[in-house]
């Protein structure tokens, strides 16, 4: 009998090594968000999500709505075509100009997907007498486009600058570049990067620094220009910043930044930009306005840094574990198993706080967790009832293993 060699047995299977059999007792991911805030409305009670990162509150923002609509009537919907090829709308420009002017670049080019920045830059600038230095907590983008490239990558452990140098100073002759890839802030550890560090090592073994800012523009720093400005670096000394326009800036793409003949070289050859399309006109309207409003609404900062605090000094007087967040944007609450994870994401939605678990996918099998975006919208008394409801959680199922104790 002919073995079954199709792919949907191959997808099957790999489904299920991926961990198929967490979904058995319900799916937690997909959730239909906007259904489950009408059920919650009728019912008299508010629907929450913490999986969100509308760090600043902009997304619902009514001049940000107010300028797509704009944008749309005056341009349309589409791009159209690759800027290269087809011509480019005058939103682009302002866009990237705006973009480059805030961070402390020179330039910036924007493209469709923050994702696809990350792969298509670091693929693209590396030959194969080069080297890639990556921490080993780094986003899938960033390993994507290690993959990707022909030079040779090595990790170092996650935040740890002396094995960053160690491995320097024993592999840097061996290559003619090297490019070190670094995070503002780990999505999923919500810890940031020794930055002074990392310029001074990036220095001292002539290498280039590449800054991924995806959670850090408008979360760190006085006025949330990310990592460097809560450093106290300029961003004239960091070669290359990523960043997206999906989160603080409510839209949707990503962009790179840097000094201009870096931009200029891009803008021309870059494979992520030049064969695909540039913005939509409704996206590049809308992340404009979002950017000018969180220069405009500085209190939106102010918000979220206290909400954040506040979201860690109740976690930790609950005695939850917040591995090492530094508390601003992202705070992640750690279970001992998947299963405890998912139980914990069900009892939250069921009180209409949205927060799926990570288990499998994004963190190490033994680290899963709730990932908690904050957001300058959420309230005291949000922040406050879902923390209630993980710290009595917390205390039914202690209080079994305590007695069992007791009885032993």
């Amino acid at each position: 009998m002919q073995k079954d060699n199709s792919l949907a047995q191959y997808a099957t299977k790999r489904f299920r090594l991926a961990g198929k059999a967490y979904l058995e007792s319900g799916d937690p991911f997909f959730a239909p968000t906007d259904t489950l805030r009408r059920e919650a409305e009728a019912k008299g009670q508010r629907f929450v999500s913490f999986a969100n990162y509308d760090y600043l509150g902009l997304s619902t923002h009514p001049a940000i709505k107010s300028s797509a609509a704009a944008a749309l009537d005056t341009f349309g919907v589409g791009a159209l075509a690759s800027r290269l090829v087809g011509g480019e709308r005058s939103t682009h420009r302002n866009l990237e100009v705006a973009l480059a002017k805030f961070v402390g670049t020179d330039s910036a080019l924007t493209l469709v997907s923050g994702y696809l920045t990350n792969v298509t830059t670091i693929s693209h600038i590396l030959g194969s007498r080069d080297a890639l230095f990556i921490d080993e907590l780094s986003h899938n983008s960033i390993l994507s486009g290690a993959k990707s490239a022909v030079a040779e990558t090595v990790v170092f452990r996650h935040n740890d600058l002396d094995h960053l140098d160690f491995l320097l100073r024993e592999r840097r002759e061996n290559f003619r570049n090297v490019l070190i890839v670094a995070e503002g802030i780990y999505s999923m550890d919500g810890d940031v990067a020794d930055l002074v560090r990392l310029v001074r090592i990036k220095e001292q073994r002539n290498a280039w620094l590449l800054i991924d800012e995806a959670h850090s523009i408008g979360v760190l720093g006085s006025e949330g220009r990310g990592l460097c400005e809560y450093a106290g670096v300029d961003p004239q000394q960091v070669d290359l910043i990523i960043g997206t326009l999906s989160k603080t800036l409510a839209s949707c793409g990503g962009f790179v930044a840097g000094k201009a003949p870096v931009i200029d070289w891009l803008r021309y050859t870059l494979p992520g930009f030049v064969y695909s399309v540039g913005l939509s006109p409704v996206i590049s309207a809308a992340a404009e306005t979002a950017l000018q409003l969180m220069q405009q609404e500085t209190w939106r900062l102010r918000r979220l840094r206290e909400n954040a605090e506040l979201f860690m000094d109740l976690a930790h007087e609950a005695g939850l574990d917040t591995g090492p967040a530094i508390g601003r944007g992202v705070v992640p609450i750690l279970f001992s198993d998947s299963l405890e994870t998912l139980a914990a994401s069900r009892l939250l939605l069921s009180q209409y706080y949205y927060v799926p678990p990570i288990i499998q996918i994004g963190v190490p099998k033994d680290q899963p967790r709730l990932r908690f975006f904050l957001s300058a919208t959420h309230t005291e008394a949000e922040i406050r009832g879902v923390i209630d409801l993980l710290a009595k959680r917390k205390s039914e199922h202690a209080a079994p293993a305590r007695a069992l104790s007791v009885a032993t």
